[in-house]
């Protein structure tokens, strides 16, 4: 599983950052999650490939996390795509680009899809027979909500020891892998277990897109391998939190905490501040495995 941060800063773009975007790689497959304005700039810079990205998810519509859509739309035109676009936000989100893509007469020659989100629970909205990715209902200024990319379990692994002992034909692997037992010419039946390994344990992603500090989110996110969630603030701006919908870092890592995460990015920092250290030394004081996101910045777990 790996994360490629493309931009991670609150509002307002500046020369040296960039706001949300970031992709997620998972199971061979790989998704782009908010498209915050220049993400397509920064997909080229990191060297990440258009045609791999057949899945958008948008956490909501302010500018910060989708004005950068319309122009990956437009250049995926340009570049003659042939695959299927999904694209899963919030309601309107088909109005507001099908508008843009009207207006400028830039229909696409491949086929966009739209997938738009009105429920305030958790639910399922895109599961193959690798990943799963359900909604994180989140508290902010309009309908938000963050995305849980969860793997399933994979194949066994074969006990190439056991299986050779009973000298068991190789046409046999796939189905000793997928969990089947085994019966042999003379009627014995070699239960799954002998024969292989568990598989390693699925991972999980949670991304935690702009809200106030909400427990309401913990059951959803428990026990997840990586958290990423905003932190706008410090902790000496706490008080701007309740009018912005906003979360510190101390806040970020109390969630992180609660939910027993095993490890939290921060990020959406605001550019008010001049180094982003800071956010890392007040979160750590109360959850230990806290990692700072920052523009280009690459993670694997």
């Amino acid at each position: 599983m790996n994360l490629t941060i493309l931009g991670c800063y609150a509002a307002t773009p500046r020369s040296m950052t960039n706001p949300t975007a970031q992709v997620l790689e998972i199971k061979n497959r790989m998704f782009l999650i908010d498209c915050g304005e220049g993400t397509q700039v920064q997909l080229r810079k990191n060297k990440i490939r258009f045609s791999k990205i057949n899945h958008i998810f948008i956490s909501h519509l302010h500018g910060d996390h989708f004005y950068g859509l319309i122009g990956l739309i437009s250049t995926f035109s340009l570049l003659n795509r042939a695959n299927d676009l999904h694209v899963y936000g919030p309601k309107g989100i088909k109005e507001v680009t099908l508008l843009q893509l009207k207006l400028s007469n830039s229909w696409t020659g491949y086929n966009l899809y739209f997938h738009e989100l009105e429920s305030k629970e958790p639910e399922v909205i895109f599961e193959d027979d690798k990943v799963k990715v359900t909604t994180i209902p989140l508290i902010h200024r309009v309908y938000t909500n963050g995305y849980l990319f969860t793997e399933k379990d994979g194949e066994r692994k074969l006990d190439i020891e056991e299986v050779q002992k009973y000298d068991i034909e190789t046409c046999y692997y796939q189905n000793i892998k997928s969990g089947k037992d085994i019966t042999l010419d003379d009627g014995t039946v070699i239960p799954n277990e002998e024969l292989t390994f568990d598989p390693p344990a699925p991972k999980s992603y949670a991304f935690c897109s702009d809200t106030k500090y909400t427990e309401t989110i913990l059951p959803i996110i428990k026990d997840v391998d990586v958290l990423y969630h905003e932190s706008t603030f410090l902790d000496s701006q706490e008080h701007l939190c309740e009018r912005t919908m906003h979360t510190t870092a101390k806040q970020a890592a109390t969630i992180a905490k609660k939910a027993g995460a095993k490890k939290l990015v921060l990020g959406h920092y605001s550019t008010r501040y001049d180094s982003i250290e800071p956010f890392k030394e007040e979160a750590t004081t109360i959850f230990e495995n806290v990692e700072l996101a920052d523009d280009a910045k690459t993670f694997e777990f």
